[in-house]
């Protein structure tokens, strides 16, 4: 090692003073300016109740070092540890696993507490009340749970913009969520809470994110690589015109997609839609339309009324094989299988068990042995809509597969990518084509727009059961309206978003069902085509308590 070295590890080196008063010891770094002598690193200096020690020396002899903080703490009968700065804490904590009368820990800096010191804590027994000058809701309950507790100096909690927006306050939030937010470009708060929050959940599949940033889209999805996260789709809301940046981004799709299985996808603005590709795409296709029939119109109507005379009994003869698997099918190991890995999950992350939903519903647990993409089951009376629902990666899978996930036309009665099939969010949104004339998937629910369907009581109650419970719908709101995304909206900024989203769509309804939603209220909302594609027929319904 030459001169030049041995004087840069020298300078690099801290002092880290160990003082004693009253009851407490306390941790801090050594303030003057004095040179750091070999022996230092090494050795260490007692006088007047005052330890002296370098980083270095600590960390080569914690076992030691811990020892005698034990017998330090026993024979100054110390019951309290304080420490200057933040990044001490994880140094200390190593120091005290074995000082067992060190019941408190005070943290001086006015910096927040990281989720880091937090997995520390919970793993020291004997330290049972923290103070500290801020820290997220989230960690307050992990270390409540553990019988911590914990003051903060701050009147207003820590929370960045990342986990505000996504409303991650408690734990169980953080290890549920599907779908997640964000907002470039992001903070360093954002970019230390977004690792925590991969650290902490299971089961994410969405990034929803509001632009395209270059340099931001290639560090978050380095981010989750180094996370090990992989079968995850990024969705950029954006409307890119340039056609070098579409390419671009279509590019690193490839890349990021057979390297980790990220995909990239883009999601354009309803205004977009309408004054470019929709105008267009529409205009082309009438013309194209118009032609075809014109010369083909008896050949159309003989293929149309195979083709639906074949999907009717395709999908009976699907009806009949889930019956069968049903009818079958023990789903106890199933279910036991399930509810036991979502336990052992919840217990290595130590989530409340008020905050676990177990699989209850045993035809739907059957079905899993059919498609694991099962999330529940959907029936609107007095049509033939009685279907089991799936969920994919995305909206487009089960447009052209059915639920044996083989190509078919029909496709599937299936949930939005975008919702979480545990756990309710504010609009549920379930698709499905509208076979009109074989009826099958969504091809009945025409009849819901007739008066004498929709003003019977009986028809105004939807039934909605998953894996975890089983719930009922009142419709409040029945309309057509031209092809909009305005109506499939999930994510709410707050109450008054979500009431105002409500006004708009009881605004359209053909009927008044003198039905209220609160702010706090859950929806359902159905999609179909109608009148030859150029509308979508709707229906919302709020959940009920029964």
């Amino acid at each position: 090692m030459s001169i030049y070295d041995m004087i840069l590890m020298v300078n690099s080196v801290k002092k880290i003073l160990i003082s004693i008063q009253n009851n407490s010891i306390i941790f801090s770094y050594k303030t003057n300016n004095s040179s750091i002598s070999n022996d230092l690193i090494n050795t260490n200096i007692i006088s007047n109740n005052e330890l002296i020690f370098s980083d270095i020396y600590i960390k080569d002899n914690s076992k030691i070092l811990s020892s005698f903080i034990k017998e330090l703490s026993i024979q100054y009968n110390i019951n309290k540890a304080i420490i200057s700065k933040i990044e001490l804490t994880p140094l200390v904590l190593n120091l005290l696993k074995k000082a067992t009368s060190i019941t408190e820990l005070e943290i001086k800096e006015e910096e927040a507490l990281t989720y880091e010191i937090c997995e520390l804590l919970i793993n020291i027994n004997h330290i049972k009340t923290i103070n500290c000058y801020t820290l997220q809701p989230f960690m307050i309950e992990l270390l409540d749970k553990n019988g911590i507790t914990c003051t903060s100096r701050c009147e207003i909690l820590y929370l960045s913009n990342f986990m505000d927006k996504n409303n991650l306050l408690r734990y169980s939030n953080i290890y549920y969520k599907t779908n997640i937010r964000i907002t470039f470009p992001l903070s360093l708060e954002d970019l230390k809470d977004f690792e925590d929050f991969l650290r902490i959940n299971k089961y994410l599949k969405v990034i929803h994110i509001n632009r395209l940033i270059n340099n931001e889209l290639e560090n978050l999805v380095n981010i989750l690589i180094k996370h090990n996260r992989h079968n995850l789709k990024i969705v950029i809301h954006e409307n890119i015109t340039d056609e070098k940046i579409a390419e671009h981004l279509k590019n690193k799709n490839k890349t990021y997609k057979k390297k980790y299985k990220i995909y990239l996808s883009l999601e354009y603005s309803k205004e977009y839609l309408n004054n470019n590709i929709f105008k267009q795409t529409l205009t082309n296709t009438l013309k194209v339309c118009g032609l075809i029939i014109s010369s083909l119109v008896i050949l159309v109507v003989t293929y149309i009324g195979i083709s639906n005379y074949v999907s009717l009994k395709q999908v009976n003869a699907i009806q009949e094989d889930l019956a069968k698997v049903i009818e079958e099918t023990d789903p106890t190991d199933i279910i036991e299988e399930k509810n036991k890995e979502n336990l052992n999950k919840a217990e290595e992350e130590e989530t409340p068990l008020d905050d676990i939903k177990l699989i209850t519903n045993t035809e739907l647990a059957s079905l899993l042995t059919v498609n694991e993409d099962v999330v529940g089951e959907l029936k609107v009376n007095n049509t033939k809509v009685d279907y089991p629902v799936v969920q994919a990666s995305d909206n487009d899978y089960y447009l052209k597969h059915n639920i044996n996930k083989e190509e078919n036309s029909n496709g599937w009665v299936y949930l939005d990518f975008r919702n979480d099939a545990m756990n309710l969010d504010k609009n549920n949104i379930i698709y499905g084509h509208n076979m009109y004339y074989s009826g099958v998937m969504f091809g009945t629910l025409y009849k819901t727009y007739n008066a004498n369907w929709y003003t019977n009581p009986e028809n105004q109650i939807i039934t909605y059961n998953t894996l975890y419970e089983n719930m009922k719908f009142q419709i409040f709101s029945i309309y057509k309206v031209p092809n909009t995304n305005d109506y499939i909206k999930v994510f709410f900024e707050d109450d008054n978003d979500f009431l105002n989203f409500v006004d708009l769509i009881k605004g359209r309804s053909i009927y008044d069902f003198n039905v209220s939603v609160d702010a706090d209220d859950k929806i359902l909302t159905l999609s179909t085509c109608s009148d030859n594609a150029t509308k979508r027929l709707v229906i919302h319904a709020v959940l009920i308590d029964e």
